[in-house]
């Protein structure tokens, strides 16, 4: 069964009226940016955010940066998934267009990794230039509040040296590339599911097949089995289940499974019934 659940006490990705009070001629904005992740192979992936700026002209014009009140902080992006995010900004704002968002990153980036060590993560651009995203339909408007939401994707943000081996300098496992992608506005549809067992800890994929070529997301169950897309377009989904553990010696092996035609809306969560993987 698939059940829809409102979206208003989210408010990902919607810009929301702050009413008509106040006097006629402020002409002011919200400007809201959050961040928030998928489980991934880690005990904890830590980011040294230094700084935050959004661009407010073309690419191609150096003039137009404007560094938004943020302090400087080590974010645990792993605390942040199934529809927990952490608000870095939140400030009144000019209304207009924002073209890009570009986040400083300090040296003091590292992940704690399933043996329980401790790796630093080498950013090659993020200290220097910054971390840029470009925007698309991110106009802020007046006597509104408009929120970015910046889905951080550890799995393929996070690459190991392939010539990294056991007993070589532990600094040098990592490096840091971030892929990060940006929900503005009325980018707010989700679902949302379960699966058994818990212990399989699937990687989730949410193809949505009515378009051509077709969008694909991914996220991982937790540790209690559940799962969660916010902030992804409207339209039909198949979902995948790619089981990432093994299950035990007396227990049936875990399975890949599919579930087609899920429905999702804007301003809506799709409550997907539970997969089991065995």
């Amino acid at each position: 069964m698939i059940q829809k659940f409102s979206l208003y006490a989210l408010a990902l990705g919607a810009a929301l009226s702050l009413g008509s009070c106040g006097n006629d001629n402020d002409k002011s904005s919200k400007l809201e940016i959050r961040l928030m992740d998928a489980p991934g192979d880690f005990q904890r992936v830590v980011l040294d955010v230094r700084q935050i700026e959004v661009h407010l002209k073309e690419e191609s014009n150096p003039d137009g940066w404007q560094t938004l009140p943020f302090t400087a902080q080590a974010i645990n992006v792993l605390e942040y998934v199934n529809g927990r995010s952490a608000l870095l900004v939140s400030t009144d704002f000019a209304p207009g267009d924002l073209k890009e968002i570009r986040l400083v990153l300090g040296p003091d980036s590292y992940v704690i990794g399933t043996d329980g060590q401790q790796y630093d993560l080498k950013t090659p651009s993020g200290q220097t230039s910054g971390v840029k995203l470009k925007l698309d339909q991110a106009n802020l408007r007046e006597n509104e509040t408009f929120q970015l939401l910046l889905d951080f994707d550890v799995a393929r943000s996070i690459v190991e040296r392939g010539n990294w081996r056991p007993g070589n300098d532990k600094k040098e496992r990592y490096l840091l590339k971030p892929v990060i992608r940006v929900i503005a506005q009325a980018i707010n549809g989700g679902l949302r599911g379960t699966v058994t067992p818990a212990a399989a800890l699937p990687e989730v994929l949410a193809i949505r097949s009515s378009i051509v070529p077709a969008d694909t997301f991914s996220t991982r169950a937790d540790g209690s089995g559940a799962y969660q897309f916010f902030g992804i377009p409207s339209g039909t989904y198949t979902l995948k289940y790619f089981p990432s553990a093994t299950a035990p010696a007396n227990q049936p092996a875990y399975q890949q499974k599919t579930v087609s035609g899920v429905v999702v809306t804007n301003n809506n969560v799709t409550q997907v019934q539970n997969v089991p993987l065995n």
